[in-house]
């Protein structure tokens, strides 16, 4: 009834450029903080960038001046610009969401995960 649906990742040359997008839908009455993280080879999943509601948006250090995350709350969208991409930046995708549904629940969502690989 309710899902995450990513897209977007891809292989790419070391400094290059991806868009992921991240589509909520179904029953959804409202989406709180929106967020992607990612998880790399042997490595705990890791936050990688949030934003609220409100479009205030947090990153983790690594990745400070090269994605640049955004929502569209009309189309229950969120997506992840990433410029300059490194080989450390290779890793499978995820898009969280805090939904509350029109049943009145409220829990987090995750996407399938799409992989991005950065080639040196």
């Amino acid at each position: 009834q309710v899902q995450l649906v990513e897209s977007g990742g891809g292989l790419v040359q070391y400094g290059g450029s991806l868009r992921l997008f991240c589509a909520a839908s179904g029953i959804i009455f409202s989406i709180g903080d929106m967020g992607w993280y990612r998880q790399a080879s042997g490595n705990e999943r890791e936050l990688v960038a949030s934003i609220t509601q409100r479009g205030v948006a947090d990153y983790v250090d690594s990745v400070k001046g090269r994605f640049t995350i955004s929502r569209d709350n009309a189309k229950n969208m969120v997506s992840l610009q990433m410029n300059s991409l490194k080989p450390e930046d290779t890793a499978v995708y995820y898009c969280n969401a805090r939904l509350w549904l029109t049943t009145g629940t409220k829990r987090d969502y995750w996407g399938q995960g799409t992989q991005v690989t950065v080639s040196s």
